[in-house]
Formats: structure tokens, sequence, C-alpha cells
């Protein structure tokens, strides 16, 4: 078990990642962008695996994206290194071989809602916000949300919320099928969605 992230998998063969760094909002550094890129690999090796859940622990932020306080003791080969490879990251997600469920228990922006969007299922915790909002910083979403947010949410729908840095409410992110279910217990939520999934071929 890491410090920064926790795997585990159950008799059913529903694998849970979650991230652990709620003191920085689960913000992604250098570490724990390594440690995820290794266990999603591990995942994907998994023939046993029928199921992969990634979540957060604490009540705050999912993922407030990348870890900027950290960022700005890279060198620029550095930082470069580390867009590239968030962007890795959520591609190794996207082709993971079996269904995958985002669990997004907090506030998720930024590369944290680029995570959620590399996943082929979102569910949300009521009261939160998610969007990508690099354009506030004068940064375009570097992990592949330009391309996924189109393909969920439409063309036009995804210029306006890239282009105005929107934060989207819970319910806001359900009416445009941004998310596919939105609840007060977010893992109970994924449940669902996993017991569904199980009873499928």
């Amino acid at each position: 078990m890491n410090a920064e992230w926790h795997y585990s998998k159950d008799e059913r063969g529903v694998g849970l990642i979650q991230i652990n760094r709620p003191a920085a909002r689960n913000a992604i550094g250098w570490d724990l962008l390594q440690g995820l890129r290794q266990q999603v690999a591990e995942c994907g090796d998994d023939a046993d695996l029928r199921v992969l859940v990634l979540t957060a622990t604490g009540d705050k932020a999912f993922c407030a994206g990348a870890d900027l306080k950290e960022r700005k003791t890279y060198s620029e080969s550095k930082t470069r290194t580390f867009v590239k490879r968030i962007g890795a990251l959520t591609a190794e997600i996207g082709r993971l071989p079996m269904p995958t469920i985002c669990a997004i228990n907090g506030h998720a922006f930024g590369g944290g809602c680029e995570l959620a969007l590399a996943c082929d299922l979102r569910v949300m915790a009521k009261g939160f916000q998610i969007g990508l909002t690099e354009t506030a910083l004068a940064i375009i979403p570097g992990a592949g949300g330009t391309q996924r947010l189109p393909r969920i949410v439409g063309l036009a729908k995804a210029k306006e919320l890239i282009f105005t840095a929107a934060r989207l409410t819970t319910e806001q992110a359900l009416e445009i099928g941004l998310v596919n279910a939105v609840g007060e217990d977010v893992m109970a939520e994924a449940e669902t969605l996993v017991s569904g999934i199980l009873r499928c071929g």
C-alpha cells in the first residue's frame, strides 16, 4: 500500500483505486502520477479484473488537477515531461480492457476532470462541482479533455465549457450527460453500476 494511493480488489473481481492526498485536495504530483501509471498498467494486465473504480479519499475534492505548488519547483523540462505523462495516464486509463467507473466524491477540476473523462462511466456526489477550468489560468486542458469532452457532451457544449472555464454543479453535469448518476452516497451509486455490469458478460 502506498501513502499517496490505495488499491484493492474484492472477491468479485472489482478493483478500487483511491487517490490519497486529501491535504493537497488530491492534486496530482510527480510521485502520485508515476504510481498511478504503474497501478493502471498492473490493472490492465489482470485478466481477473472485471470492473475498475477510481475515486479518492477525503470529503472535499476528488482531484484538483495538477499540484501547481509542486510544479512551481520543476524545471521547464520536467514540467513538459509531467504534462506529457498526465496525458499518457488518461490515455492508459481509456485503453483499459475492463469497464471503468469514476466515483467523483468531491470537486473535480482541470486534470481531475480529465481523469474522470478518461473513465467509461462517471457518478458524482451531490453538492460538488466539475469542470475543465484550465483556460482561467491561460492554459488549455492538456490531458485529453479537449478530445474526450466533445465525445460525451457534444462539440458546441464542450467548446462553451472549455472556453469559459465553467464549473458545473452535479445537477448541470447530469443534465448534459457529463455524469451518469448523482447521489448523496457516491460509492453506492458506483455499486449500482458495478452490480449491473457484473450481471453481464
